[in-house]
């Protein structure tokens, strides 16, 4: 302190010196000396000094830490990703731009992503919809050779929310109904055989199956009937391609089927129960929604735009018709893609849920290979993780994505969920509970997450509002 004060003393040095502490020298081995009772820098206030480059700070300095001081590093405040991609919000710390694209970071050299597939989840009226409009589907379209197919599950007047979107870019939606006034699908269509063979084609079977029982797996003779069934139906077919209701008469059929003549006559009428019950299954099901799955695909459906709407938004939540749509038409489309390379596709499933939260998501995982060869990018879209058994497909699933978008979980448990299942800062589970709506919680590949608002163009506010009805209901 002496020291300091006889530097202090020095007219040179007067100017430059520390400031001098507001305490005498016999108080200042008693006392703390602390900042932020002194005025800081004195200001240069004589010209001829001023003109010697002998400058101070134009502001009195204000106190500060360590730790608040970390801002001003630009390592810590840099950007959190790249500009690859397509830009998709602002960063709140850095407020820097976020740009990301699942199929660029998997196509870069190296890898910023292990998988190009998606999670996006979070509260109804979060944002979680117009953020996959805007980022999943508006924006990459932008980029050369991408399309993107979109089951489309929210009603908005009386069609899917995509419609609009579809017709801007000269394609009309395709539009299911529950009745014969839509679109048909054909479970046993060439193209699925061609694109994933009958093994894959009996896989569907077996999950439209279950699907129609309420979730209700087959047993072992059971599925085996439903094999045979299908075997034959395909072997048989000469005039036109297969359907649904071909497959029922050979259901319970083994009387005249050479693989099973060495079979007990016990095992034998087992075999026949088994085929039957699934008989009246999918009896059931044809009588239910004939329309939309007893004849062959309808011509209309197709993949030549860049932007293909499957609109599911008038099939009914409580039964299985949303789930067997959207399961059919990914194997559908899986077949179609083989024939038509060189493109990058975005696959979103709206209400996500029915994918991977379903026997469905055996066939999204068991073609997940092959998606990845045909370029496929799966976005599902869902409001909560913690419904999907630990150890089911759908877990599997979900934690493959490597591009995971969290908007508001309002529920504890779900925040909670979501820190575990994707690896997050465990304070990061407050933070999803009190997000903002059009906030949300983004994390790439091996990358921290990063707390993002995300932003819209005049456009795509316009395209992108999902609340239609209720603004209508208001105005009125």
């Amino acid at each position: 302190m002496t020291g300091n004060s006889r530097l202090w003393s020095l007219p040179g040095l007067r100017g430059i010196a520390p400031p001098k502490p507001h305490v005498t020298e016999e108080q200042a081995d008693d006392v703390e000396i602390r900042p932020w009772p002194d005025r800081g820098t004195r200001l240069r206030t004589n010209a001829r000094a001023a003109r010697g480059h002998f400058y101070a700070p134009a502001l009195t300095g204000a106190p500060t830490t360590t730790r608040q001081a970390e801002v001003l590093n630009t390592a810590i405040i840099g950007p959190p990703t790249g500009t690859r991609g397509v830009v998709s919000g602002r960063d709140i710390l850095s407020r820097t731009p976020i740009a990301h694209d699942p199929v660029t970071a998997y196509n870069s050299i190296p890898r910023e992503v292990s998988s190009p597939n998606v999670i996006i989840m979070g509260d109804v009226g979060a944002g979680k919809s117009t953020h996959t409009k805007a980022n999943q589907v508006l924006r990459p379209l932008l980029l050369r050779n991408r399309r993107c197919v979109v089951f489309d599950k929210k009603d908005q007047g009386g069609e899917g929310e995509y419609s609009g979107v579809a017709r801007h870019y000269g394609v009309e939606p395709i539009r299911f109904t529950a009745d014969s006034s839509g679109t048909k699908l054909n479970l046993l269509d060439p193209v699925i055989l061609r694109g994933t063979g009958i093994k894959g084609q009996g896989r569907l079977l077996n999950i439209v199956t279950r699907l129609a029982r309420g979730d209700h797996a087959l047993n072992e003779w059971e599925e085996e009937a439903l094999r045979a069934a299908l075997r034959r139906t395909v072997e048989g077919a000469t005039r036109r391609a297969p359907v649904l209701t071909d497959v029922l008469p050979n259901l319970g059929r083994i009387a005249d089927d050479r693989d099973y003549v060495a079979l007990s006559s016990g095992a034998r009428d087992e075999l026949h129960r088994a085929g039957l019950s699934v008989r009246w299954t999918l009896n059931g099901l044809l009588d239910e929604y004939g329309g939309l799955l007893d004849g062959e695909t309808s011509g209309t459906v197709d993949l030549r735009g860049k932007l293909t709407s499957f609109d599911i938004s008038q099939l009914r939540d409580d039964g299985p018709a949303v789930p067997v749509v959207m399961a059919i038409g990914n194997m559908w489309m899986l077949g179609r893609l083989r024939d038509e390379r060189g493109y990058a596709t975005t696959v979103v499933y709206e209400e996500g849920w029915h994918m991977v939260g379903g026997p469905s998501a055996q066939l999204i995982k068991a073609n997940q290979k092959l998606s990845r060869g045909l370029g496929i990018s799966n976005v599902f879209v869902m409001h909560k993780g913690t419904d999907i058994p630990k150890d089911s497909a759908g877990m599997a699933v979900i934690q493959e994505a490597q591009t995971v978008c969290i908007y508001r979980q309002s529920r504890p448990e779900d925040a909670a969920w979501c820190q575990r299942t994707f690896g997050l800062a465990p304070e990061t589970a407050e933070t999803i509970e009190r997000l903002h709506d059009g906030h949300y919680i983004f994390k790439y590949g091996s990358h921290p997450e990063t707390h993002v608002q995300h932003i819209l163009s005049s456009w795509e506010a316009e395209v992108s509002n999902t609340d239609e009805a209720l603004a209508s209901a208001e105005g009125d």
